[in-house]
């Protein structure tokens, strides 16, 4: 992993929102729902934690169908919430 692309940085949104420069890796499991932070406040990135609600930011449900590694977008550029569509290479 190159580390500059890796760190956390800040941009803004509706003040500082925390993001990574790369494709988040995520197991999911058939049936269950998960929140895709959008604010990019949360400490569990890229998954919601609740620190949105100081925000007008919600995050993006989404519920998988079978077990299996999803690929989540950390950048929060992605025009196909919440997964990554390569748009942290366009930044």
């Amino acid at each position: 992993n190159d580390t500059a692309s890796t760190e956390i940085y800040t941009r803004s949104i509706v003040g500082s929102v925390r993001c990574v420069l790369e494709t988040v890796a995520t197991d999911v499991t058939k049936g269950k729902s998960y929140y895709w932070c959008a604010c990019g406040l949360s400490k569990n990135q890229p998954l919601c934690d609740g620190s949105h609600k100081a925000t007008s930011i919600s995050p993006v449900r989404f519920e998988s169908d079978t077990d299996k590694t999803v690929y989540l977008c950390g950048c929060k550029k992605t025009g196909n919430a919440p997964y990554c569509d390569g748009s942290h290479n366009r930044t």
